[in-house]
């Protein structure tokens, strides 16, 4: 049954105790800070692509932009002032993840502003919510969109690359921010835990190749795949799982997430153990893909060793390894890629 983490279940339950909560304050309210448990000092320095951000003081209103962000502040008890609405994955329209949801439940905290990013950065939004810190370790900003949120709060962008940053350094350095790094290691280290237990119930998927694509239902002529800069696949090579060599090859010296490669050179993905694509919940896109001339060359895809995550569903959204997604989904989502294993063509 999927869980959800909590503080107390980290052991943060002093932390908790002091929630920030976003929706019900206004830009000019303050909040109250979380306790600082860590021995974290300020003012604290953050490392990320653009530079160095300075946090003079513990950040009393947090503000969190782009995918999954505003789990590490909730993880850790605090609630932002403002987060990034959910577009992908959200099962009730509300705009929040279920994880999320139970988390805040669980915090006994309401929604807090939800930033529509559909179109770009709503920095204005963001601006209302009078942010201390502005966390984004996992993002895509470019220089533009750090430069213009550094004029409302400190920012901190991403280590490396858009929108490569694991869950475990997306921790590290929002909870930094925050004077959390105690705090943030010790989750990393029970999230890693509970991964580990949930690999060892599917022992046939730790020598399994794993290729995490996306395939156009109306145009088969190119495999497109997400690289190892994504974390999709990332996650699963940092478990031990081998990596296509399609993948492997195409990656080095790319700086993109997502390649694709002519249809026509199918037989580069003969090592390919498991087979993941989105699809409807109709399992039309498995029937299209054995029938395709050129796909159905794929031993895993003859094989039926295929892996649908439904379109725009939690469970989909979880496959994108997030703080709070991890405890709510990953038996399910290994479970789907050991049920692909067991197919019989």
């Amino acid at each position: 049954m999927p869980r959800t983490r909590t503080a107390a279940a980290l052991g943060l339950a002093a932390t908790a105790a002091l929630v920030l909560s976003g929706c019900s304050t206004s830009s000019s309210e303050t909040a109250s800070a979380p306790e600082v448990v860590s021995g974290d000092s300020f003012p604290v320095t953050v490392t990320h692509a653009f530079g160095e951000t300075v946090i003079d003081e513990q950040p009393e209103r947090v503000a969190t932009i782009a995918w999954a962000n505003h789990e590490v502040p909730i993880a850790l008890g605090i609630v932002p002032v403002g987060m990034s609405k959910a577009t992908w994955g959200d099962d009730d329209g509300d705009g929040v993840l279920p994880w999320v949801e139970d988390a805040l439940d669980e915090l006994g905290a309401e929604t807090p502003v939800l930033f529509d990013e559909t179109d770009g950065i709503d920095f204005e939004a963001v601006a209302d919510t009078n942010p201390d810190v502005i966390l984004a370790a996992y993002s895509g900003l470019t220089q533009e969109d750090y430069d213009t949120l550094s004029k409302i709060a400190p920012v901190v962008a991403y280590p490396e690359v858009a929108w490569g940053t694991s869950y475990q350094d997306m921790i590290r350095l929002n909870s930094q921010a925050l004077g959390l790094s105690v705090e943030g290691d010790a989750l990393i280290a029970e999230l890693q835990g509970e991964v580990d237990a949930a690999l060892a119930s599917y022992p046939e998927l730790a020598e399994s190749s794993v290729l995490f694509s996306y395939l156009d239902p109306a145009d088969f002529s190119q495999i497109g795949f997400y690289t190892s800069l994504d974390t999709r696949p990332a996650f699963l090579t940092e478990l031990g799982l081998p990596e296509p060599a399609v993948v492997t090859e195409e990656s080095e010296g790319s700086d993109a997430f997502y390649l694709t490669v002519s249809a026509e050179e199918a037989e580069r993905f003969d090592d390919v153990d498991v087979f993941v694509t989105y699809g409807d919940a109709d399992g039309a896109i498995v029937d299209a893909i054995q029938a395709d001339a050129l796909l159905s060359k794929i031993p895993a895809v003859a094989a039926g060793q295929i892996a649908v995550l439904e379109n725009n569903t939690p469970l989909a959204a979880s496959a994108n390894p997030s703080p709070l997604s991890i405890g709510w989904g990953i038996d399910d989502y290994f479970a789907l890629l050991a049920g692909a294993l067991n197919q019989d063509g």
